[in-house]
């Protein structure tokens, strides 16, 4: 039961690190709903089960992919831009009508348009790749764990970050009845706002890495 209650404690600290991933979700569901946030979470939670399941089943192979030298730089460059885009899109298109959005909220997105960015936020973040393959690394090389032992971190891992991200769509959907209008708005913009930050942050250390 260690390896589950330290996957649990590493869970919880991923859980409150700040990134785009936290204000697609706080936005998406503020502004769409419960239904809509849990649509961008379930793009994440597969992003993370393919990453799990490539790096257990084939770490050698994804540890010598780590090593390839232009590996930062494609993901810094695909991830910048991607963020740049779901950023921009939030600041220039249209917002939705905000009437009556205290009492309901109003889904204009498509399922798997919610679940695809998601997906996308999560899949080409540097952090996340590499933070699986360290994950991975630590369990098969420095605790030498058995497929069943990896299974019991994993499984408290990955449940501790369904269970946070529920309850941060949750606690939007609880707060989204007292916020008026104009602070949905001033929302949608701050989540654009630090996209495009993230965007640029991810940019900026690929063009370091040539």
């Amino acid at each position: 039961m260690e390896l589950f209650w330290n996957g649990i404690k590493l869970g919880l600290a991923l859980s409150i690190l700040t990134g785009p991933i936290v204000f697609t979700i706080l936005q998406t569901s503020i502004e769409q709903g419960f239904r809509a946030g849990s649509m961008v979470c379930m793009g994440i939670w597969v992003s993370d089960l393919i990453f799990i399941s490539v790096t257990y089943l084939g770490l050698s192979y994804v540890v010598e992919l780590s090593k390839w030298d232009n590996l930062e730089f494609t993901l810094g460059l695909a991830g910048g831009i991607i963020l740049l885009v779901f950023g921009a899109g939030a600041l220039l298109l249209r917002p939705p009508a905000m009437e009556g959005f205290g009492q309901k909220a109003i889904r204009f997105s498509s399922w798997f348009s919610l679940w695809l960015q998601g997906f996308l936020i999560n899949t080409i973040n540097p952090f996340t790749f590499f933070f699986w393959i360290g994950v991975s690394g630590m369990l098969f090389t420095e605790k030498a764990l058995q497929p069943q032992e990896a299974q019991l971190f994993y499984g408290g891992l990955i449940g501790t970050i369904v269970a946070t991200d529920c309850t941060k769509v949750g606690l939007a959907k609880f707060i989204r009845r007292w916020l008026k209008p104009s602070f949905i708005l001033w929302m949608r913009r701050v989540a654009g706002l630090a996209l495009i930050i993230f965007g640029i942050v991810l940019l900026a250390r690929a063009g370091n890495v040539i």
